[in-house]
């Protein structure tokens, strides 16, 4: 025989299991349980818009962000579009741009109305390496949009060992933040913006910024089209800037305009002689007052070639550009 007092201790203890075994069914019943199997994204929304703006999620309206203002929310994957209805869109969807992502293949994309922009936007996976055609920020800032939808896609791909196509992009990364900008250029959509290609028979080949880094000194080179914000540029015919849409950063030969000097983007400046261009009826982009033409070096169509300036020269296809 066992003293009583082990007997009283045995019996707490077989009281105390049960009541650990039906923790689950309790949690289940209660609803506990979905915090483990609903993983949420963190989406940081801001806008840089001139004046306050709605901002819809899913269809219904969530808020109203005030200019340069900015909202975190935590939500599921497939929470729905974000847009707004501000400067002529719908609460419905309709005449917007709206950021979709898509469950656990970390897929994202936009959806633009081709009849109306009512807001330029921006959408960056946060502190995520851009390699191999993976986690690009992505950017629609004009009705020519080419990184995104015309309608909402009705089914996804399966992830595979490849990214997906634009204007279907991937980063697959677990609790990746998402950065969504409205109105990234600081203002709503005015000038059309444009992609430039090398030559008269290349629409695959796009000028664009190395590795989406918008900082001073980046390198501009030719790389294939994939409709980021690093192909993006406002430009004219005639005397112009050639400015990275969206940014306050311009194409710019340097302080010493030569032969085989590489390009680069660097801040803007009005009247800085590194960065006034002519964009000529002969698709030829020429820096004022130095003879010097934007140049594919050596004719290379290669990814990552560094676009640079040459003396300008008569039926030189590599000093060709088209939008």
């Amino acid at each position: 025989m066992f003293p009583p007092t082990w007997t009283i201790l045995a019996l707490v203890v077989l009281a105390s299991d049960v009541a650990l075994s039906t923790l689950p069914k309790i949690e289940r019943s209660i609803g506990l349980e979905s915090r483990q199997t609903a993983p949420l994204t963190q989406y940081i929304v801001e806008n840089q818009c001139p004046a306050p703006i709605n901002l819809y999620i899913g269809g219904q309206l969530d808020g109203v962000i005030p200019s340069q203002g900015n909202t975190t929310k935590f939500l599921p994957a497939n929470a729905g579009f974000f847009y707004t209805d501000a400067n002529g869109g719908n609460a419905n969807g309709l005449r917007t741009v709206r950021a979709g992502f898509f469950g656990e293949q970390f897929y994202y994309y936009m959806v633009q109305d081709p009849s109306y922009l009512n807001t330029g936007l921006q959408v960056t996976p946060q502190d995520r390496p851009v390699r191999m055609g993976y986690c690009p920020s992505i950017a629609c800032l004009s009705t020519d949009c080419f990184s995104a939808f015309d309608s909402p896609p009705t089914r996804f791909p399966p992830s595979g060992p490849t990214a997906p196509n634009p204007p279907l992009y991937e980063c697959p990364f677990s609790n990746t933040t998402f950065r969504i900008t409205f109105c990234p250029s600081g203002n709503w959509p005015g000038p059309d913006t444009w992609r430039i290609h090398p030559g008269l028979s290349n629409p695959g080949k796009c000028l664009d910024v190395r590795g989406a880094n918008f900082s001073n000194g980046t390198p501009v080179q030719v790389y294939d089209c994939n409709g980021t914000a690093a192909q993006n540029w406002v430009i004219y015919r005639g005397p112009t800037q050639v400015r990275l849409a969206g940014t306050n950063f311009c194409l710019d030969a340097g302080s010493s305009p030569a032969n085989g000097v590489g390009m680069k983007i660097w801040q803007c400046y009005d009247n800085l002689p590194a960065q006034q261009w002519v964009f000529t009826d002969e698709n030829r982009i020429v820096l004022q007052g130095a003879s010097q033409c934007l140049d594919l070096r050596l004719g290379d169509l290669a990814n990552g070639n560094q676009i640079q300036t040459w003396q300008c020269t008569s039926n030189n296809a590599n000093q060709i550009w088209t939008l």
